[in-house]
């Protein structure tokens, strides 16, 4: 009785513990996914019916690839006037990612019809866009040189389209969503392929650093190719400017640290960025930052500045187009990017227009009338106690407002040097900052405010030294928002500046509140507050009204790959206002864990079911009973698993090690996924450095949780779906049901590995797995009809022990000598079934990651039948040969097996493996996997 209820205190305090981790991580998950504010972005709209008109290409190019296809955009008059391909714009071609439509080219072709109808001299573009079928290339990696290929031949198609004009264009502009922009990237592999038709690629949401799942060689090998080219031998493509905006947080499908460009160092062609950063734009999701009117706009008003007003087509200086991308993409200096800088200019006005400011702040509005008004700042008695001049105003609409005096006229500046280069746009205005240093050459500092039409706005300066407060934060992580630090700041100036010091790893999540208080109620300016991260374009901008409470979420894309900088907190206040500042740790981090190593938990996943396994196999070759949840609540074993891959990372820091190791040719180990904005963990830094210790227990516990979860569910699963099927069979009571014969599994093996071979691995694994679901079915159906047998029928027999303590099978009774049922017969079937549920629970897997072949062979399945390449075919026959032996074992053979000693010490080994070599490479998990099912087979056999 006190044994009884001891296990089923323990069963209890199982399901409680992972409904627990259950439970964070379904937090984790909505927090990931919901966690963030609200999408903002506004939707841009098309004015008339869009049109896509097919693009003949040569018969060549349509044999090669059926599925695809080039289309032009068009609508309206524009649409009928394009009917004959008689082309005079830039051209410009958009390129679909994952699972992506060719009609998502519709937001860009639609507002750059729009902004060319505003336009003189007839300058347009001309929007291309192709259909990849809605490829899931970001999860199987076999069709992405095809389209890479594909895209080639359309580029070539549409330059020929401009053959009968006098400034033909040379080369077309590439705009790729998700992975059309590592499509777009690939195209420099090509042995075949010119540089010079294609000079500026603008990419949206893009993984460019490594896949977001590594499913397959073929993906892994493709970026690969793509990394080899642009920084093996990236110097020859200093001249291709290439763009990366990341969507930001809303973006969970593709975080914005895996959009960096990797570059040679010194290549400012290349720009990263997150979407947060570009001015006036909110985060993004994958899908929307496609048709995010802030983002279509930065994106056209940059192609439309590059256009050769001479040529009507793009230019082809880097310089230009670097500058273009850095005007409406990074700084936006609220001017035009042909106007001169720094020439002279004459101001002349009455004196009556002119004041001179000898207080350290100015706060002006305009009256309702128009008239001229400018404000002179002396510089030569202010250089000594100030560091920087810094000016903002709302509603402002001219570009040039602040200057630098070199000649006066008493009261009045003649000539000046326009200074508003800098200004760059914030939500609520623009601003101004001006270090003192770099104005030697001046006298005094010019501010206009002049509102000639009569429009008001306001104009705010002053002068600064350049002093930053200081908050404390410690990485830790676990504190679940008990540790606060607070700072208050008194407003007496307009901008101020705080150093979130030790913030500098994406693991850490903090909760930033900044509440406002003022003592007068006046209309002020809204404060504007900006998280400004140094190493990484990932800065983030709110707005707030004075006064108010506002929440900051202080979380990072990337970590801090120096120790020579740190995350800014700048905070644009109003005047003689009070702010404080607290930074508590935030619960949310269990999203940040997941969104940089969810890839991750199909590894420690596959790791908790192989160590199930083993110990369900090693109780039952007892005797003994278990459930498959119970042996996968104990098989969380992170010690065991972790401590030899801490010290495998040790040991390669050793010289003489990692010789050894690279001599013997063993593949790199993998480790958690790269976070520093170059992707790469930098040499003689440990591991821990970068990713605390504690993730890795946290990583097993989570993917204990969705093994035990997930197995608890299959086994529901498949009971609920027995009662189904059972009207359909005949009750069985009989241990041989549905056990194959020697023949019938040569045959099997033979049929569906002919069947894998001409059409599709994937499709042979899931068959068999089928067919080993449904032995399970059997099982289930029998174990319930022996139980419902034994719960009616009167006990016919007895039941001996012997010297061994087992119970008889079966006994026989005296009038027909016929077996008669007993508990132990139930105990068996009960044993046979929790076996064949844990292999089919580690079938599961494999299964799951040959999906995405699956399904990209069933979409392509009228234009081939066979997959070329697949993926799943170097573990498909070994995967048959396990699983069809396996479908035959009991827990009888189970105990008789000689093997399975020898087999359950190599699992855990096997687990560690997969732990070592498997988390960058997820594909090696079905390998590992098929390499524990054929022990386990042999097991079987021996």
């Amino acid at each position: 009785m006190n044994g009884s209820l001891t296990t089923e205190d323990m069963r209890v305090a199982i399901v409680a513990f992972y409904s627990c981790l259950l439970g964070l991580l379904a937090l984790g998950l909505l927090m990931l996914l919901s966690g963030f504010e609200e999408n903002r972005c506004s939707m841009t709209y098309m004015f008339e019916y869009p049109e896509y008109r097919r693009v003949v290409l040569p018969r060549r190019v349509s044999r090669l690839y059926p599925a695809y296809g080039l289309y032009l955009y068009g609508e309206g008059q524009y649409a009928q006037e394009t009917q004959g391909f008689k082309l005079t714009g830039a051209p410009v071609l958009f390129l679909p990612g994952n699972a992506g439509s060719y009609k998502q080219a519709r937001s860009l072709g639609s507002v750059a019809l729009r902004k060319a109808e505003h336009l003189e001299g007839g300058v347009h573009l001309n929007v291309f866009t192709i259909d990849f079928n809605e490829e899931l290339v970001a999860l199987y990696g076999g069709s992405l040189r095809r389209q890479t290929l594909f895209l080639h031949e359309s580029i070539k198609a549409i330059l020929r389209l401009y053959k009968g004009l006098d400034n033909p264009p040379s080369s077309v502009a590439l705009v790729g969503h998700s992975m059309g922009g590592v499509v777009a990237r690939a195209l420099f592999t090509l042995p075949r392929f010119s540089p010079r038709l294609v000079s500026l690629i603008i990419t949206q949401a893009s993984p460019h650093l490594a896949p977001v799942l590594s499913l397959d060689t073929h993906l892994l090998e493709f970026y690969s190719a793509v990394k080899q080219r642009w920084v093996g031998r990236g110097d020859s493509l200093q001249n291709v400017t290439v763009l990366s905006v990341g969507g930001g947080y809303r973006d969970y499908q593709v975080r914005s640290g895996l959009t960096v460009l990797p570059c040679p160092k010194g290549d400012f062609s290349k720009l990263s960025l997150v979407a947060t950063a570009v001015p006036r734009t909110l985060s993004t999701d994958h899908l929307s930052i496609v048709w995010c009117k802030e983002l279509v706009l930065a994106t056209v008003r940059a192609f439309f500045d590059l256009i050769e007003p001479e040529t009507g087509q793009l230019s082809e200086d880097p310089v230009r187009r670097r500058t273009a991308m850095n005007h409406h993409f990074i700084r936006h200096p609220v001017r035009l990017l042909d106007e001169p800088e720094e020439t002279p200019i004459l101001l002349s006005d009455s004196p009556e227009a002119w004041s001179e400011v000898n207080t350290l702040r100015l706060a002006y509005s305009t009256p309702k009338e128009g008239q001229s008004k400018y404000f002179l700042f002396a510089l030569s008695s202010r250089r000594k106690a100030y560091s920087h001049f810094y000016c903002r105003s709302n509603n402002l609409e001219v570009t040039s407002w602040v200057y630098g005096c070199t000649q006066r006229n008493g009261s009045i500046c003649v000539q000046a040097v326009d200074l508003s280069l800098g200004t760059e746009l914030l939500p609520a205005y623009k601003v101004l900052t001006l270090s003192l240093e770099e104005l030697s050459s001046f006298t005094h500092l010019v501010v206009s405010t002049s509102n000639l039409n009569g429009k008001q706005f306001t104009v705010e300066c002053e002068w600064q030294r350049h002093v930053s407060q200081t908050i404390s934060l410690g990485p830790h992580v676990l504190s679940f928002g008990l540790t606060v630090s607070d700072v208050t700041v008194n407003s007496s100036g307009l901008l101020h500046t705080v150093q979130l010091q030790h913030f500098h790893q994406v693991y850490q999540a903090f909760r930033i509140t900044v509440a406002s208080h003022c003592k007068h109620g006046k209309e002020r300016l809204a404060s504007v507050y900006r998280m400004k991260v140094p190493w990484f374009g990932e800065d983030s901008l709110l707005t707030a009204s004075v006064p108010s409470v506002t929440e900051i979420s202080g979380m990072l894309h990337t970590s801090r790959p120096d120790d020579t900088s740190s995350v800014l907190l700048q905070l644009h206040t109003a005047p003689n206002c009070q702010y404080k500042i607290s930074v508590r740790t935030s619960f949310p981090k269990a999203g940040q864990v997941l969104r940089f190593c969810g890839p991750v938990l199909p590894v420690v996943h596959g790791v908790t079911l192989l160590l199930a396994c083993g110990e369900l196999s090693a109780v039952l070759k007892t005797g003994q009973s278990v459930e498959l949840s119970q042996a996968v609540g104990g098989a969380l074993q992170p010690i065991k698993v972790d401590l030899p891959v801490y010290l495998l990372h040790l040991l390669l820091g050793c010289d003489w090690f990692q010789e050894a190791w690279s001599t013997l040719q063993l593949p790199s180990v993998d480790s958690l996924p790269a976070t520093s904005p170059d992707g790469t963990f930098h040499e003689g830094v440990a591991l821990a450095e970068h990713w605390d210790r504690f993730l890795a227990p946290l990583l097993y516990a989570f993917g204990a949780a969705v093994a035990f979860w997930g197995s608890t569910l299959l086994s529901l699963f498949l009971r609920l779906f027995s009662l189904i099927l059972a009207p359909l069979h005949r009750p069985s009571i009989s241990r041989e049901c549905f056990t194959l014969r020697v023949r019938t599994q040569i045959f099997l093996i033979l049929l569906l590995s002919l069947l894998g071979w001409n059409s599709c691995g994937a499709l042979s694994i899931t068959a068999i797995f089928l067919l080993h679901l449904y032995k399970v079915l059997r099982l289930q159906m029998m174990e319930r009809s022996l139980n419902h047998i034994l719960n009616l029928a009167p006990q016919k027999h007895t039941e001996t022990e012997n010297a061994s303590g087992h119970t008889e099978v079966l006994t026989k009774s005296k009038e027909n000598s016929v077996p008669l049922l007993s508990e132990s017969v139930l105990r068996e079937v009960r044993s046979d079934l929790q076996l064949h549920l844990s292999l089919s629970a580690l079938f599961t897997l494999p299964v799951m990651l040959s999906a995405p072949s699956l399904i990209h062979w069933t979409r392509n399945l009228r234009y081939s039948i066979q997959l070329d390449p697949d993926p799943c075919w170097p573990h498909t026959v070994p995967l048959l040969l396990s699983c069809v032996m396996l479908i035959n074992w009991t827990s009888l053979k189970l105990r008789s097996s000689k093997f399975l000693p020898l087999t359950s010490y190599v699992l855990l080994p096997l687990a560690v493996a997969m732990v070592t070599f498997s988390p960058l490479h997820l594909y090696r998990v079905s390998y590992f996997l098929t390499t524990a099912l054929v022990l386990l087979a042999v097991s079987s056999l021996v």
